[in-house]
């Protein structure tokens, strides 16, 4: 039985493995996006902040990052919808060091603020996650 599982878990392995080097940065960005927003909107900040770009992290404390967001969440309301307008892949960010980045841009409607767009920066980092490295809301 034991000779059977093997190959089948280099099957699955090997599989996995080409599927995630196959997908589009943008696609695997989004992925990454979906999931650190999903913290922003449960009111998760300091969570949220944990789980930036350890660079982008440094330039904004804990406290500053919180108080921000409570702050602006707070006067928008609870998200109502969100849906992608754009993801774009770049190696050149305007101010931002050397690096991939994946600038993605929701249209959004918020309890308060019926049409917002958010705009999520999304950094690879040397462990080949990606994590975010800006959020803003207009």
């Amino acid at each position: 039985m034991t000779k059977f599982l093997l190959p089948l878990f280099f099957t699955i392995f090997i599989t996995a493995s080409t599927h995630a080097a196959g997908s589009k940065p943008e696609e695997v960005a989004r992925a990454a996006a979906d999931e650190w927003l999903a913290l922003v909107d449960a009111g998760k900040f300091v969570e949220s902040w944990q789980k930036l770009d350890p660079g982008f992290a440094k330039k904004v404390s804990k406290k500053k990052w919180t108080a921000s967001l409570t702050q602006i969440r707070s006067s928008l309301g609870q998200l109502g919808a969100r849906k992608l307008q754009s993801a774009e892949y770049t190696k050149e960010l305007s101010g931002a060091p050397e690096g991939e980045y994946v600038v993605l841009r929701f249209d959004s409607a918020f309890e308060r603020k019926t049409t917002a767009t958010e705009k999520v920066t999304m950094l690879l980092g040397k462990d080949l996650l990606w994590r975010a490295a800006g959020y803003s809301v207009k």
